[in-house]
């Protein structure tokens, strides 16, 4: 788990991040605060593991010597966070979207009209990169993606993946390898 500690760390750690030029949308300006930095952990994890802490809207990748590049996310809605732990299988640039049968089931008139998939683009819902979770080899449809709205980050939004500015999503991107573990860490309401 991601320590308090760790987090309030890197608020004021920093480095600065650079911009792959990818439109945040409407000429929307990301928060300062909400950049990626370099932070030192408190634990020790293994270099190139990612940890989405959804009660701090952070995702941590790791890297050596208790350091982790943190970025800003949002998470999904309280009722459809899936903790646990993933395997990194595939990664796409601009991906094809295609809401899940349960997305529609909620909301048919939001999802329905894309039941046949949306192709990847500035307007798909999945942005500039995702990356796919799998439990073994079944695709759990969580994701870790780009947005066009981004505006959300920092709030419990999304329908159950780990969602990103589109520069951010590459910078990961980049640097997260097929083949690693991925863990969700529980919210602070589904610890008993």
């Amino acid at each position: 788990m991601v320590s308090r500690r760790a987090v309030l760390g890197g608020m004021v750690a920093g480095l600065t991040f650079p911009r792959a030029g990818i439109a945040h949308g409407g000429g929307y300006s990301v928060p300062p605060e909400y950049e990626p930095k370099i932070v030192e952990m408190d634990q020790y994890f293994a270099a190139g593991e990612i940890h989405v802490d959804p009660n701090f809207y952070a995702l941590y990748l790791m890297l050596p010597d208790y350091k982790a590049w943190r970025y800003t996310v949002a998470v999904s809605e309280p009722n459809l966070w899936e903790p646990g732990t993933y395997t990194l299988k595939w990664k796409a640039e601009w991906p094809r979207w295609r809401p899940t049968n349960a997305m529609i089931r909620r909301n048919p008139a939001k999802y329905g009209q894309y039941r046949n998939g949306m192709p990847g683009g500035p307007n798909n819902p999945l942005g500039a990169r995702a990356l796919y979770l799998f439990d073994g080899d079944r695709d759990t449809y969580l994701r870790i993606h780009g947005t066009t709205q981004p505006w959300t980050i920092g709030t419990a939004s999304s329908n159950g993946c780990a969602r990103m500015v589109n520069d951010h999503v590459i910078h990961l991107y980049d640097r997260a390898a097929r083949g690693a573990r991925v863990v969700l860490h529980p919210r602070w309401d589904q610890i008993a």
